[in-house]
C-alpha cells in the first residue's frame, strides 16, 4: 500500500509545484501551452519508444491484455454514449469524455503501483498496450479529423489517403508503433540513440503535471466550470465501471485468478491519465472537462484502490 501512496504523493507534489509557479507568476498560460506541446510532440513519443521497446512481448500478449482491452472498451463506450446522446456534447468533447473514463494513469502512477504495490512493473504493460495502440490512436484520429477538415475540392482518392495516413502522422501513435516494433523484433537501440530518447522521454510526465498544475491555478476553480453531474458520471465510469468490467472479464471470460485478477482490477481503477489533459489542450476540446475529471478521479482513486485491494486479497 505504501507504493500506492508514494505514487499519488509524487503526482501531487509536481502538480502543486506547477500551481505554485503559476501563483508566483513564474509560469503563465503561455508556459502551460509550451509544456503541453513539448509533451505531446517530443517527450511522450520518446517515452513510448523506450517504455514499449523494452517490454517483454509475452507479458503484453496475455490474458491480462484481453481483460484490459475489454475494460477500456466498456468504459469508453459508456462515456461516449452519455456525452453524445444524453449531454449532446460536440464530437471533440465526446472523444475527451471517452478518454476521461477509460485512459488510466498507467505511466507515472501505474508503474510505481505495479512495481511496489503489485510486485511486478510488467503487470502494467497490457493496459499500456491497450491504450497506446487502440484507445489513443482511435481517439486522436477523430480529433485530427475534426482539427484538419479537408478542402472542399479534395478528390475522393486523396481524401481516402489523408484519412488512412492520419494515425501515422500523429507523434504519439508513431512512437507507440516504433516501440511495439522494437518489442516484437527484440531489437535493442544503440546507446547513442537510446540515451537521448530516454532523457527526452523523462520530460513527458513532469511537463504534463506542471501544465496541469498551472491550469488549476489559472483556469478557474475545479468543479465550477463543467456540469457537476457530467464530471461525477465520468468519474464513476472510471473508478467503478471500468474496474468492475476488468474483474468480470478477467474472472469469467479469460479465467484470471489470484494475483493476476487483482492486478487487472487495480490497474483499471487507476485515475484518468494526465495525457488526457495534454490531448485536450493540444486540440482545444474539453479542456476544463478533462481537468476536472482528472482532479476528482485522482483524489477518489486512492480509497477505490484500497477497497479493491482489501476485497480481492
Amino acid at each position: 500500500m505504501l507504493g500506492v501512496l508514494a505514487g499519488f504523493a509524487t503526482i501531487g507534489i509536481i502538480i502543486g509545484l506547477g500551481f505554485l509557479l503559476a501563483q508566483l507568476k513564474i509560469l503563465d498560460v503561455t508556459a502551460q501551452g509550451v509544456l503541453s506541446r513539448t509533451a505531446f510532440y517530443v517527450a511522450s513519443p520518446a517515452l513510448m519508444i523506450t517504455v514499449l521497446g523494452r517490454t517483454d512481448i509475452h507479458r503484453l500478449l496475455s490474458a491480462n491484455l484481453i481483460a484490459s482491452l475489454g475494460s477500456v472498451a466498456v468504459a469508453a463506450t459508456a462515456a461516449v454514449l452519455l456525452a453524445r446522446l444524453v449531454w449532446r456534447r460536440t464530437a471533440g468533447d465526446t472523444v475527451i469524455a471517452g478518454f476521461c473514463s477509460a485512459y488510466v494513469n498507467a505511466g507515472n502512477l501505474g508503474l510505481p503501483i505495479a512495481a511496489y504495490a503489485l510486485g511486478d512493473a510488467a503487470l502494467i504493460a497490457p493496459m499500456l498496450l491497450a491504450q497506446l495502440l487502440v484507445l489513443q490512436p482511435s481517439g486522436l484520429t477523430i480529433l485530427d479529423g475534426i482539427a484538419h477538415t479537408p478542402h472542399p475540392g479534395t478528390s475522393r482518392g486523396r481524401l481516402f489517403w489523408i484519412r488512412l495516413s492520419r494515425p501515422f502522422r500523429n507523434p504519439l501513435a508513431v512512437g507507440s508503433l516504433v516501440g511495439l516494433a522494437l518489442a516484437l523484433t527484440g531489437i535493442t537501440l544503440p546507446v547513442a540513440i537510446n540515451a537521448p530518447l530516454t532523457l527526452v522521454g523523462g520530460m513527458a510526465v513532469p511537463s504534463m503535471l506542471l501544465a496541469y498544475g498551472i491550469s488549476l491555478r489559472l483556469g478557474g476553480r475545479p468543479g465550477g466550470s463543467e456540469p457537476p453531474v457530467q464530471v461525477a458520471s465520468l468519474v464513476a465510469i472510471k473508478l467503478l465501471l471500468q474496474p468492475v468490467a476488468a474483474y468480470l472479464i478477467g474472472a469469467y471470460l479469460v479465467g484470471l485468478e489470484g494475483h493476476d485478477l487483482l492486478a487487472v482490477t487495480v490497474i483499471a481503477a487507476l485515475p484518468t491519465a494526465q495525457n488526457v489533459f495534454t490531448f485536450a489542450m493540444r486540440y482545444d476540446r474539453g479542456v476544463l472537462l478533462a481537468r476536472d475529471v482528472i482532479f476528482v478521479a485522482t483524489i477518489l482513486s486512492v480509497p477505490a484502490i484500497i477497497v479493491i485491494t482489501w476485497l480481492l486479497t
